[in-house]
């Protein structure tokens, strides 16, 4: 992919606005989407399918993104600036699925 102006700045934003580290988000979609009675049988195990795109796109370079990992960047960070730093239980959850905790400073 050809790295542009706006790629750049929509990594920059991603970074800022993604503060938890791949392992942290990938602990948290797990624990997330295991409930009572453990995981359930399918194979993305009931996790948030944007957490899933957020996890992919923090393995990679800028360099080697993709239309699609553009796409996930754009609306976690549309998600989060709509949202803002919400800390009651449900929004904070819902930030955390895309790598966000409002609690963070």
């Amino acid at each position: 992919m050809t790295e542009g102006f706006d790629t750049d700045m929509l990594w920059d934003e991603f970074h800022r606005v993604v503060n938890m580290n791949s392992e942290e988000l990938r602990a948290y979609l797990l624990a997330d989407a295991s409930d009572e009675d453990g995981f359930p049988p399918d194979p993305d195990m009931g996790i948030d399918t944007l957490g899933r795109g957020v996890l992919h796109v923090l393995s990679k370079r800028k360099g080697d993104l993709t239309k699609d990992d553009l796409d996930v960047m754009r609306q976690v960070v549309e998600l989060v600036e709509t949202m803002g730093d919400r800390t009651d239980d449900d929004s904070r959850r819902e930030l955390m699925t895309v790598g966000h905790d409002p609690l963070r400073g």
